[in-house]
């Protein structure tokens, strides 16, 4: 899902790059009709982005998915959400897990995760605090559309 990130300098048009990261902030059509793409097999390989977290951009073409691939992984925050073009994700899962997590232990591992890719330390936590909490919030919310559970430690 992150393959479809909008590209920073769309962000910046529209004033959205202090927001990267938020479910408005993702190309969800172009998601969704990925997933119908995949789900169809008719095409002998579809291409999917993938996100170069070093650069913080999506590379179009980059994940070739030749058709017998029998099996296909996504990941996303936004893969439950109800409104918008993300409504439309889940009818092209055959099953969804909600991965979760105790709070001070998600909370940090952002932080190490943004500091670890540059981010200063105070930047970091600030981040993951702030815009990323807001993310989290809504993530939560859609626990109740997953077909399985997982809480980690």
């Amino acid at each position: 899902m992150d393959g479809f990130h909008l590209a920073n300098h769309e962000l910046i048009r529209l004033g959205r790059r202090d927001r990267k990261g938020a479910v408005d902030t993702f190309d969800a059509a172009g998601f969704v009709h990925l997933l119908q793409r995949l789900h169809a097999t008719e095409d002998e390989v579809v291409y999917a982005p993938s996100f170069v977290r070093e650069i913080e951009e999506p590379i179009a073409g980059s994940i070739p998915v030749p058709a017998d691939v029998p099996l296909v992984v996504t990941e996303g925050n936004y893969l439950l959400v109800a409104e918008g073009a993300w409504n439309h994700v889940r009818r092209f899962l055959d099953e969804a897990w909600y991965v979760e997590i105790d709070e001070p232990v998600r909370i940090e591992r952002l932080v190490a995760r943004h500091a670890a890719f540059g981010k200063p330390a105070e930047d970091a936590r600030r981040w993951a605090l702030g815009s990323d909490q807001v993310n989290a919030t809504l993530v939560a919310a859609t626990r109740c559309r997953a077909d399985v559970v997982v809480h980690l430690n």
